[in-house]
């Protein structure tokens, strides 16, 4: 299918369009707010056939991915923003101070303005509609960018939206490179970009033209480290599931696999196994594997496959033509292998084997920071001295990729994976800015702060000095404890003092 893209003249209308809607104020109401994120809800919910064929035709993905994935969590977001909305944007107070208490501190959620959400090819439906749940939700207006490779569902989102959402404040454009790098000339409140690391410089070098606010989700290698002593069909059957869903195009995909090389053997023998149980009439022909997102990429992985110095053990097949590449377990890799040397993003599982624990932990170590790191064990001790030996956007322990659907919980990366959050009220957080107040009454420069006047005196530094904050207790000195019971009776006496003039001045007393 030819997708149809955004005229380019158009572009900058669509981003006027919509900045003019936020700033009529429209999404200031909380209940159109909502409205419109159950309209989110209900665009899918209506069309899950439509959406399930698109990302059938685009990505080979079988019906019941799209529906784990997407659907559960898209469904589970809506709702979650939907019933707690009133509670993320209720003006709060900061923590109780009797020094501030009569100037009303208060913070505020408000939105950002205009927002930007840009999604990768892999699961385009997910992350494009959970960002936007949590844009509504915080009261801005969107415009997205589905990927020009997943041309069925990129023209059927263009086409849904505007009937569902308000059409002047949430916009598609489509388009490839071009399309994108018009996109970026304007300035927008906030970004959001999901996609490879070469990409995400580029957008973060086009945001920091005009100093826009940025999360980047940009995933890596993710590495699994394996207890020989753990249930190795248990933990075959669940990375396998995690690297060969959506065909190992997903971001918080299991890489590699680091594992004592005395149970290698035991575990490669338990990745056949569930090879076989998955796909028993083989992967090309099962229902339930998809497919490489163009020819490109699939030449890519092809690539990748015939140039590694490890064993494949099952699969290796490719199809450039047929976007086909067979579920791949390539066993005793080194660091080096070609397999390393790049997200794979294919499903190709790669094992490589280590003397212990501590050299997992060292071959993790020497490589970027992972989006998520897999921990198949047992043993707690074994559990703490991986998570506290490494960093990641994300720590699974006995399986994969589910934490993604767990509500509450943020998904984000760290360092060359990313930054920012997206899901729950974290994401919310991205698209709202904290607004700071203070109502300071008259009467504090009577009683309080007036020694902030010049001239500056003597007296004044004494009572600037009441006010002052008490540091924590110095380390390895004596109980202070008696001391800082009477500096609180002093400030409790000054602040009845002022309460007393306060209400002398409003005539209460």
């Amino acid at each position: 299918m030819s997708l149809l893209y955004t005229a380019l003249d158009d572009i900058p209308k669509i981003h006027a369009t919509a900045q003019k809607a936020f700033l009529a104020g429209k999404t200031k109401s909380i209940a159109f707010r909502k409205k419109q994120i159950a309209q989110v809800g209900y665009m899918v919910k209506d069309n899950e056939q439509r959406f399930k064929d698109a990302m059938k035709a685009d990505l080979g993905r079988p019906y019941l991915e799209t529906e784990f994935v997407d659907f559960l969590i898209i469904y589970g977001e809506a709702r979650q923003a939907y019933d707690n909305i009133e509670k993320w944007a209720q003006e709060q107070s900061p923590d109780f101070s009797l020094n501030w208490f009569f100037m009303r501190p208060r913070l505020k959620a408000e939105p950002k303005g205009t927002v930007l959400v840009i999604a990768p090819f892999n699961y385009p439906l997910f992350l494009l509609l959970v960002p936007l749940i949590s844009a509504i939700a915080g009261g801005n207006a969107a415009v997205l960018k589905p990927p020009e490779h997943t041309p069925v569902f990129s023209a059927l989102l263009a086409e849904l939206l505007p009937q569902y959402l308000d059409p002047e404040l949430y916009h598609v454009i489509n388009g490839a490179i071009p399309e994108t790098t018009k996109i970026l000339e304007f300035q927008w409140d906030h970004i959001m970009y999901t996609g490879n690391t070469r990409v995400g410089r580029i957008i973060a070098e086009a945001a920091a033209k005009h100093l826009t606010p940025l999360t980047l989700e940009l995933g890596g290698k993710n590495p699994v480290v394996v207890d020989p002593k753990v249930d190795l069909t248990m933990t075959a059957r669940r990375v396998l599931w995690g690297r060969m869903s959506n065909a190992g195009q997903i971001c918080l995909a299991p890489e590699y696999v680091l594992v004592p090389e005395e149970a290698q053997e035991a575990l490669v023998a338990a990745f056949r196994e569930a090879y076989h149980s998955f796909y028993p009439e083989g992967p090309k022909d099962s229902a339930s594997f998809g497919r490489i997102v163009n020819e490109a990429h699939a030449a890519r992985l092809q690539k990748l496959i015939d140039e590694t110095k490890g064993t494949i053990e099952f699969g290796g097949d490719v199809d450039v033509s047929g976007k086909y590449v067979a579920p791949t377990l390539v066993s005793n890799a080194r660091g080096d292998d070609s397999l390393m040397s790049e997200e794979i993003f294919g499903p190709v599982l790669v094992v490589i084997p280590v003397k212990d624990v501590d050299e997992a932990i060292a071959f993790v170590r020497a490589r970027e920071y992972p989006l998520g790191i897999y921990i198949f064990s047992y043993d707690k001790k074994f559990q703490d001295r991986v998570i506290e030996n490494t960093q990641s956007g994300a720590v699974m322990i006995n399986d994969t990729l589910i934490t993604v659907a767990a509500p509450g919980l943020p998904v984000g990366g760290k360092g060359s994976s990313g930054y920012g959050y997206y899901t729950s009220k974290y994401g919310f957080d991205q698209f709202v800015h904290m607004r700071v107040s203070i109502n300071n009454p008259s009467w504090i420069d009577k009683f309080a702060f007036w020694f902030r006047f010049p001239p500056y005196t003597e007296k004044g530094a004494k009572q600037l000095r009441v006010l002052e904050t008490k540091l924590p207790p110095r380390p390895d000195a004596p109980n202070t404890s008696y001391s800082t019971a009477l500096a609180f009776l002093f400030a409790a006496a000054v602040a009845g003092v002022s309460s007393v003039a306060f209400l002398r001045s409003s005539g209460r007393m």
